[in-house]
């Protein structure tokens, strides 16, 4: 289960497994970037255009949750990837693996979920596939969905881009999701409902990009969290990352669900948030776009890059302390999504 959690067990398993085993063709060089989603040249007969191309799986375990369910979660999540890789979602396609006795009602609840998401969000479903396993094989339904974007000429992101100065804003307050999923998977009530803060973040990064703000690079932190996030950009851009514990914004409610199970809120996973970095002089701008917009409300700028320490992520404590911000070494709620 650790291998499939986004932490430290997942980055090996990619590194020593998967890249060795789909290495050697024309484009490793874009799956060697380990991005949220492959933004490929269809060179000059498509008029220099440029594609960003993702995919995804969600065995999210229970599949409703306070806010949402598995279906709308899926739509979301792969629209998120596309857009934090810079592109303009246009369109998504849908497998479904049925468990044998999965009730066709619930199936129909989240397909017209899936639906009602894709819509509001303006992207198309437009193809997809259907399989059945036998009973006691396949909890339920399992979802993959894949989607396709345009990338808008003069984007590019990536850490290729990051500087040391760069700022680290954060959309707004982490940890909601993985706490919402984990209070209905093991009857916990915590004094007030804690909602999935699953949302599509398209129109978001549409307005930050047109506001003309320097992106350097963009993520949603969704397994294993913020701090698998800053991680995998510390050490993709060989740059360390400097963040002040207190400027992160969690929730009262999820701070205290956090610190009633033992979990460090920064590695709890979240479905409707972005980490950026954008450069220092447009730091104050970019808050200023983010906290603008709907899905935007308590952004915070958390952070900074530095040349020092490359590759670790370092918190200033409440305290004056500093202390090292790990790659998780697993996700600490599984099937979180």
């Amino acid at each position: 289960m650790g291998h499939g959690g986004g932490g430290r067990l997942s980055a090996e398993l990619i590194e020593h497994l998967f890249l060795p085993a789909f290495d050697g063709t024309a484009l490793s060089p874009v799956l060697r970037q380990l991005g949220d989603a492959a933004v490929l040249g269809l060179g000059d007969a498509a008029g220099g255009a440029r594609l960003a191309f993702t995919t995804d799986s969600y065995v999210v375990r229970p599949r409703f949750f306070p806010g949402g369910n598995v279906g709308d979660l899926a739509v979301h999540g792969t629209i998120n990837d596309l857009a934090v890789s810079g592109a303009v979602p246009l369109a998504l396609s849908v497998g479904l693996i049925l468990e044998e006795g999965m009730a066709l009602d619930e199936l129909g609840v989240i397909t017209e979920t899936m639906g009602r998401a894709a819509r509001e969000a303006g992207v198309s479903i437009v193809t997809g596939d259907t399989k059945v396993v036998d009973a006691g094989h396949g909890d339920g339904v399992y979802i993959n969905t894949a989607g396709i974007g345009l990338v808008p000429d003069g984007v590019d992101l990536g850490p290729h881009c990051v500087r040391p100065g760069d700022r680290i804003l954060v959309s707004g307050p982490i940890g909601a999701h993985g706490i919402a999923v984990l209070s209905v998977r093991d009857g916990l009530e915590f004094g007030s409902e804690i909602l999935t803060d699953s949302a599509p973040l398209h129109g978001l990064v549409g307005a930050l990009r047109e506001s003309g703000v320097a992106i350097s690079v963009m993520r949603d932190p969704t397994r294993g969290g913020l701090a698998a996030t800053l991680n995998e950009l510390a050490v993709a851009a060989r740059l360390g990352v400097e963040i002040v514990e207190r400027a992160v914004p969690v929730p009262d409610d999820v701070r205290a669900a956090c610190g009633f199970l033992g979990l460090d809120p920064m590695q709890v996973a979240n479905e409707g948030k972005l980490v950026a970095f954008v450069r220092a002089e447009d730091a104050e701008q970019a808050l200023e776009v983010v906290t603008a917009h709907p899905l935007g409300a308590g952004a915070a700028l958390i952070g900074e890059v530095v040349a020092a320490h490359p590759g670790v992520v370092v918190a200033r404590t409440g305290i004056g302390g500093h202390r090292v911000v790990d790659l998780p070494l697993a996700e600490q709620l599984p099937r979180i999504c």
